[in-house]
């Protein structure tokens, strides 16, 4: 095949090394894409000799070995894609292929740093180092790559300050994601010039101090996740960021520790924001009215704070909430029936379809998710200081998925009307003062695969038909007067069991254990379509 051009054999199951002979039969050979195979050994030096080649795309394969010498001869290469292999070494000669555009390594094994003779590569749009082993401080020259529209460095070991790169030259930048790295120092004011980002991505870094008002710049800025550093001033962290009238999902999470949320009410804006994560913060105070306000907000997550009071009657007024997690803090009162007014969960409507800028990991990051609506719908009240009876009318909740209740002080009996939420995934109502049967009609629920009641006061046998008969024993130890095959007090037998476990507040590990597993559960499934599994993230 002489005229032989293009060829493409991605998405199959060709196993073998990378041909190299079209190189020589094909003088006009242009692209070589063989992503999503299963080819193996080192990218062979004779790919040298395709003159005019352009593109270069073989994701997603075993390949290993380092990038050899030959490959940088083809300077004609504009495109060169080789994301997840086990590709290692440096990239030691990379500024040779001065016509690159693309330059995709993400998900190999690479080490070492970003040569300051990246610099010469001038027509670059994106960069994907993602997910390496890669370390250093970033070169001065990447500020020279003026045409870069995507910077992706997340997942490595890159140190050092951010003030030493000039982000004022790269006025193209769109995306830049540096999730998980060891940057120091304070966000450098450089990157509030970048005026067409619409994602920014600094968490997990040791970045301190507070933010600059230069970030009100960001006016076309829809993705905003600075969670995992060391922050301070939420209040004026806040003030400022609803100005970003674009801005749809915001992660600030672990930062700004033992602080106050605020209640300001010139805290206004936000009126597209759609996902929020103010969680793990210590935060006192009370769930502030100023939420009540963000119309579009369809998944808020507030756990691990110190926040008191009750659940305010304003929460179904949030007409797209799908997913609200206030877990583990000091919230009291009684479950209030507003919760059970809200029009997401009660259907199985699901929230508006819009993408993420940047792909983001369910909480237990093992999976990542390009769009909201792909995360199950939840209520999880654990481990707060709620009392009183679980309504019932907590059955008209059919969209939930997850269900989560336990280690509060809830008394009463479980409502049958439980029994309608039927596509529960998730249940768990263990840790509280429950008294009463187990409802039979809980074998209704067919989907359910965790199940967790342990620590109360039921009684009476536990069913042994469908569903029940999966779930493990601790799902129900902690209830003396529960008997069955499950525990070891019998039904018939007149001798109780000898042991009680305290039901209060026992179930830390076991509640973490027991959503790690649902969240892989759930979100392979959801995610096996989209063919995007976050590979290593830590």
């Amino acid at each position: 095949m002489k005229s032989l051009v293009v060829l493409n054999a991605s998405s199959n199951r060709f196993t073998g090394q990378i041909p190299t002979t079209q190189c020589v039969s094909a003088p006009s050979f242009v692209v070589l894409e063989l992503s999503f195979n299963q080819l193996s050994g080192n990218i062979p030096p004779g790919l040298s000799n395709c003159s005019v080649l352009k593109l270069i795309g073989v994701g997603y394969n075993n390949l290993n070995g380092t990038l050899p010498n030959e490959l940088f001869n083809v300077t004609t290469l504009e495109h060169l894609s080789l994301p997840n292999n086990r590709l290692e070494g440096a990239l030691d000669g990379i500024s040779k292929l001065t016509n690159l555009v693309t330059l995709d390594l993400g998900g190999n094994e690479l080490s070492g740093n970003i040569p300051e003779s990246i610099g010469d590569l001038k027509r670059l749009e994106e960069l994907h180092l993602e997910h390496n082993n890669m370390s250093g401080e970033l070169p001065a020259a990447l500020g020279n790559c003026t045409n870069l529209v995507t910077i992706d460095l997340k997942a490595n070991q890159f140190s050092g300050e951010l003030t030493k790169v000039n982000f004022v030259s790269l006025s193209n930048l769109k995306k830049l994601d540096l999730l998980s790295n060891n940057f120091t120092g304070t966000v450098p004011e450089s990157i509030y010039s970048c005026s067409k980002l619409t994602a920014l991505r600094l968490s997990y870094n040791p970045f301190h101090g507070q933010l600059s008002e230069k970030i009100g710049n960001l006016k076309s800025l829809l993705f905003l996740s600075l969670a995992n550093n060391s922050l301070t001033n939420i209040t004026r962290t806040l003030q400022m960021l609803s100005s970003s009238r674009s801005l749809t999902t915001l992660y600030i999470g672990c930062n700004f520790l033992h602080e106050t949320m605020p209640e300001d009410v010139s805290i206004d804006g936000f009126q597209n924001l759609q996902v929020l994560y103010i969680n793990h913060c210590s935060l006192s105070g009370k769930i502030p009215d100023w939420l009540s306000k963000l119309p579009n907000l369809g998944m808020l997550f507030l756990q691990g704070n110190q926040l008191t009071g009750p659940i305010p009657e304003w929460i179904s007024s949030l007409n797209f909430l799908f997913s609200l997690d206030i877990s583990n803090n000091s919230l009291t009162g009684e479950i209030p029936r507003a919760l059970m007014e809200m029009p997401m969960l009660e259907s199985d409507n699901t929230a508006p379809k819009v993408f993420f800028e940047l792909p983001v990991w369910n909480k237990n990051q093992f999976l990542q998710y390009l769009t909201p609506s792909a995360f199950p719908k939840e209520l999880n009240l654990a481990m707060n200081n709620f009392t009183g009876m679980i309504p019932a009318e907590i059955g008209r909740l059919q969209g939930l998925f997850s269900l989560n209740l336990s280690s509060n002080r809830l008394s009463g009996e479980i409502p049958e009307q439980i029994c309608n939420l039927t596509n529960l995934q998730m249940l768990d109502l263990s840790g509280n003062h429950l008294t009463g049967k187990i409802p039979a009609a809980l074998n209704n629920l067919h989907f359910l695969s965790r199940f967790n009641i342990s620590n109360n006061d039921l009684e009476g046998p536990i069913p042994n038909m469908g569903q029940f008969s999966t779930f493990p024993d601790s799902s129900f130890g902690g209830n003396p007067k529960l008997c069955g095959p499950m525990v070891a007090n019998h039904c018939g037998s007149a001798e109780a069991s000898p042991v009680s476990i305290d039901p209060i507040k026992q179930i830390g590990s076991e509640a973490i254990i027991f959503m790690t597993a649902f969240g892989v559960f759930f979100g392979v499934g959801v995610l096996y379509d989209q063919k995007v599994l976050a590979r290593h993230f830590g």
